[in-house]
């Protein structure tokens, strides 16, 4: 039986997360920036906010002190957005990266020296399938779930020596909440990241019994579904055919964009 602390545990991958490890006999502390959240039986809940380095410490504290360490730490906790570049404010680039990367950071920070004394523990990193293939866009988004990835291997070789395993976990589009994040100034981007949300066949649990099955086996890159893998194999072994899907998706998106200022162009100046 281990013991798992999980981030942005009240709703989404994260609250599926906890159902299998539950189901599996784990001791699991729930964590999320609400200060309550009703979960499965057996668990416990703490109020995190990920940017909070007061807040880890805390939980760091609260492992030390009711479980006397902790075994599996996974950094779930995430927000949407992306745009294009020149739409996109940095205030939104800060907010992202502060969450998704940044929060990620400081869990890893805080839980390290834990890890270390122990001479175990496993770290699982959620990132995103655009982690590993960047489409038009989402440059915010891709560029946190890259930084994600690379931590993620860094901390893989640099933990190595001290028993301790890493993990990043990188699915495509799944149906969560996750799109009620998204407060980005481009709204047409946004209207189109949380159709793909929406209308994906994937459920949260779908993703989560995979990265249960790739954590048991101590696996370095978890991508649970088929389209992940997909995009990632023609990216790694047919790259003009990557390229070209990508820049299909670019044109798309300019003739959309193309399409809305006219529009706007001409009810104007029927005004």
């Amino acid at each position: 039986m281990s013991k798992v602390l999980v981030t942005g545990a009240a709703s989404g991958l994260g609250a599926a997360l906890v159902d299998r490890f539950v189901a599996d006999g784990h001791q699991v502390l729930r964590t999320d920036v609400a200060a309550e959240s009703p979960g499965p039986d057996g668990t416990q809940y703490r109020q995190l906010n990920v940017r909070s380095v007061d807040d880890w410490a805390a939980a760091v504290a609260w492992c030390a002190e009711n479980w006397g360490g902790l075994d599996i730490l996974v950094n779930n906790a995430g927000i949407a957005t992306g745009g294009r570049i020149e739409v996109e404010s940095l205030d939104e680039w800060d907010r992202v990266v502060d969450i998704n990367l940044m929060g990620v950071v400081r869990g890893c920070r805080a839980f390290t020296p834990m890890f270390k004394a122990q001479r175990s523990g496993h770290i699982v990193n959620t990132a995103s399938a655009a982690g590993l293939v960047h489409p038009p866009m989402m440059s915010s988004y891709n560029t946190v779930k890259a930084g994600v990835v690379a931590l993620s291997e860094t901390l893989s070789h640099e933990l190595h020596p001290y028993g301790v395993s890493v993990s990043v976990v990188c699915p495509s589009f799944f149906r969560t909440n996750l799109a009620d994040s998204i407060q980005g100034d481009d709204t047409d981007m946004g209207a189109t990241a949380r159709r793909l949300i929406e209308k994906s066949p994937r459920t949260a649990d779908d993703v989560a019994i995979g990265v249960l099955a790739g954590i048991k086996k101590k696996q370095f890159l978890i991508i649970p579904d088929r389209p992940a893998l997909l995009a990632w194999r023609t990216k790694r072994f047919a790259r003009p055919l990557y390229d070209r899907q990508m820049r299909k998706i670019a044109a798309r998106a300019r003739e959309r964009a193309d399409a809305t200022a006219a529009e706007q162009s001409r009810v104007a100046g029927e005004r």
